[in-house]
């Protein structure tokens, strides 16, 4: 992607962190252009990435080999329409929208090489997990070029089949809240249990990197982990037989389950 041209249609966090990303992996400012119809952002964007940007989103993809849509998915069918008559061929749309499906994307704006992605939140600090999705037009090149792009904010993983995204979506899209409102009441309990306010969310907060990266870096599955720092009749072991003993396991699946259903009908509704 060094020598392609890169358009982002949108100015905000999403695309401010994959051009970000790009500069960093050493790609030159001159190749990447951004669109939005905000001065204020515009401006922001051109004097934090030193990029050309414009107000006109036509003007912004003439000439480049790769569209990034990078718009609330509430405005994305106008943004469609509008750019229909200006996109080429050979152009790969890449979107970033949440519940935007490829067959809608396709229908605004004609039979375009699409790729389409779930990042989530974490692309802002480049610690990000992105599940992608090419439709069949994506040649072999278009696709290693999508997967650079999103690799640059953080690690990547294909999809065969559209739908998966709602899994996606439940796992890593959806999953840092989870991970916050766990992070969130071990500091509360910590607090309970007499530890000043800080320090139990200093505690909570370390425990969760650590516990993360140790996951991250080992060859050991996560299971085998837990179970060596479980000594039988320790503390570690109380407190995870509490949690079996609410039915974790299941209540974790429950909210993955309630979270990819509520991500499909979503889609089904941006798409109407």
């Amino acid at each position: 992607m060094s020598k392609r041209q890169i358009a982002f249609i949108g100015a905000g966090n999403m695309a401010s962190s994959l051009i970000a990303g790009l500069l960093a992996q050493g790609m030159e400012a001159s190749l990447i252009r951004a669109s939005c119809p905000r001065s204020e952002q515009r401006a922001r964007i051109r004097a934090e990435h030193g990029i050309k940007t414009f107000a006109d989103n036509a003007s912004a993809i003439e000439g480049a080999d790769v569209v990034v849509l990078a718009v609330k998915p509430q405005v994305m069918k106008t943004v469609c329409d509008a750019l229909r008559p200006h996109v080429l061929p050979r152009q790969l749309v890449v979107s970033v929208a949440a519940g935007i499906t490829c067959a809608s994307l396709a229908g605004w704006l004609g039979d375009q090489a699409i790729v389409r992605c779930m990042p989530n939140t974490p692309v802002l600090l480049r610690q990000g997990a992105s599940g992608l999705y090419a439709n069949a037009r994506v040649t072999a090149g278009q696709r290693a070029d999508a997967e650079r792009l999103l690799s640059s904010v953080g690690m990547t993983a294909w999809l065969d089949q559209e739908h998966q995204l709602d899994a996606v979506t439940a796992v890593s899209g959806s999953g840092p809240a989870y991970f916050f409102l766990l992070i969130e009441a071990m500091a509360r309990s910590g607090e309970k249990l007499g530890l000043p306010r800080q320090t139990a969310m200093q505690l909570s907060l370390q425990t969760a990197l650590g516990a993360a990266h140790m996951a991250m870096h080992s060859d050991i599955e996560v299971a085998e982990l837990r179970r060596r720092v479980t000594s039988p009749g320790g503390t570690t072991e109380a407190a995870i037989s509490s949690f079996q003993a609410g039915d974790f396991a299941t209540l974790v699946e429950r909210a993955l389950v309630a979270a990819a259903q509520r991500s499909g009908i979503l889609a089904e509704q941006s798409g109407a």
